[in-house]
């Protein structure tokens, strides 16, 4: 029962501060306990060539500049969360005046899902903290790092890479990353 009332919403943040607004949440999830209602927070992101003179680079845009999506079940205490988490400055789909937002149709999410490569996310991994990967998407592909930590929650791990010669933690999704064969 509980299941079916665990929909996605639309949250809005003040322009490029969709990551940090999702840092927070993420650390909010434990410390105000509503890891149970507050499911996957989502930025969406793609990955883009760009080319200037002669030079292409990978950059990673943001398909809606302000807003982040979240999957969760829409209590009183997970709604009051969120919306009074820094960064924030509300929901979409609500009208106001302690109104409730309007859940994002399940179709528009999968395609916006399916678009970042995302959809059906749930991923089983057979690495774990400590373990040597490989990344084998996104910016980093082709790059080997240490697990430093992982978020089941957001299928997203820490892993430690080295960029200009120094260990730096990235965070990189469960469905990029494979077990290193060294």
């Amino acid at each position: 029962m509980e299941e079916a009332k665990k929909e996605w919403y639309v949250v809005n943040t003040y322009a490029g501060h969709e990551n940090r607004v999702k840092d927070n949440l993420e650390k909010r999830l434990e410390t105000m306990g509503i890891s149970d209602n507050l499911f996957r927070i989502v930025v969406a992101e793609e990955t883009q060539i760009e080319v200037k003179n002669e030079k292409s680079k990978e950059v990673v845009r943001n398909i809606f500049p302000g807003y982040l999506f979240v999957e969760m079940i829409m209590t009183d205490e997970a709604w009051y969360v969120v919306r009074n988490t820094p960064g924030v400055t509300g929901f979409i789909g609500s009208s106001g005046g302690g109104a409730k937002p309007f859940p994002v149709a399940k179709e528009e999410m999968e395609a916006i899902l399916k678009r970042i490569g995302q959809a059906g996310l749930k991923v089983d991994v057979n690495f774990k903290v400590g373990d040597r990967v490989q990344i084998v998407s996104g910016p980093f592909s082709g790059m080997e790092g240490v697990v430093d930590s992982m978020n089941d929650q957001t299928q997203v791990a820490t892993v430690l890479i080295i960029l200009f010669g120094r260990e730096t933690p990235t965070d990189i999704a469960y469905i990029d990353l494979k077990l290193s064969e060294f």
